[in-house]
């Protein structure tokens, strides 16, 4: 809490004490902010509020309270952590996608309330796979992936190992395989993440785990379309997760958008490939047919001299 929110909280209580009719209770609401010496510092509000970072009387403090302090790198640190990381600057038409992907990153993984499950690291990889699929040199792509890895502070294997497990699991499924697994009945790993997120109370949903979803929809042969998918995502995170499905199915429409554009960039790439391929082919024509006259004309030439040698 900085210095702002604190004066702001202690205008309300001021405006609380106002509104108040009895008289005992503007009592309790007056707050004394000012120090010793008579002037307003954060110290002295802090001390009149009796606020302690994670010591509130609730289930949340009492869970995350030990973390109240803890420095945590800014978006700006974990980017300036992966251009280190990496070493050399991303191709321009990927540099924004791939800026928001780790700040996207970071965000989550820096949350007190995340925690990674198998779900999760497939559906990164998914965004990764996504993303990075198509770029101009396939090892440098490689590498994207490994800089962000280590700038967010996850084991790469241990994510890779993750998701190959999901995909493994998921592989000759049925949607309705899948649901049960969902609805944590079964003893596998998408039960058991199932079951851990409907008995934690502050369980975090993220992007990456409702593209882990979609994942599993297409292992398991389910139409790959933005309507199609909807329906899906909301009844497997409402009806078997017991979850808010609405940032989940705004994630699957995103996740669409995002593909149609980078199937539509690879399709001009293509037809740019093909151009250029064909304008070298006409040049080394031109070229080949240059040579071929210029070898025939000297020919003619040195048969023209030695006939008039002769």
């Amino acid at each position: 809490m900085n210095f702002r929110q604190i004066v702001l909280l202690v205008a309300l209580a001021s405006a609380a004490n106002a509104f108040a009719p009895n008289p005992a209770i503007r009592s309790g609401l007056k707050l004394n902010v000012a120090s010793e010496s008579g002037e307003i510092t954060e110290e002295s509000i802090m001390k009149s509020l009796n606020y302690e970072p994670g010591k509130a009387k609730t289930e949340f403090a009492n869970k995350f309270g030990h973390l109240a302090g803890k420095e945590v790198k800014t978006v700006g640190e974990a980017f300036a952590d992966f251009t280190a990381e990496l070493g050399f600057s991303v191709n321009a038409l990927y540099k924004n996608s791939i800026t928001d992907l780790v700040g996207t990153t970071h965000l989550i993984v820096a949350n007190a309330r995340f925690q990674k499950d198998p779900i999760w690291s497939a559906g990164l990889l998914l965004s990764l796979d996504l993303l990075l699929k198509n770029y101009p040199e396939k090892d440098v792509g490689e590498e994207i992936a490994s800089a962000l890895f280590k700038a967010i502070g996850l084991d790469e294997a241990e994510v890779r190992a993750e998701a190959k497990q999901v995909s493994d699991w998921a592989e000759g499924k049925t949607k309705e395989d899948i649901e049960a697994a969902l609805s944590g009945e079964g003893d596998n790993l998408i039960a058991d993440t199932a079951r851990a997120a409907k008995s934690d109370e502050f369980w975090m949903y993220s992007r990456y785990f409702g593209l882990g979803l979609l994942k599993m929809m297409d292992i398991a042969g389910l139409e790959m379309e933005k309507d199609e998918a909807y329906p899906i995502m909301e009844d497997w995170m409402k009806n078997k997760l017991g979850k808010s499905y609405l940032t989940a199915c705004s994630d699957s429409d995103l996740y669409f958008r995002v593909k149609d554009k980078l199937d539509m960039m690879e399709t001009m790439m293509k037809e740019i490939e093909i151009r250029e391929k064909k304008r070298m082919a006409e040049r080394l024509e031109a070229k080949a047919e240059a040579a071929i006259k210029a070898a025939e004309e000297e020919a003619e030439a040195q048969a023209d001299t030695a006939a008039n040698v002769n």
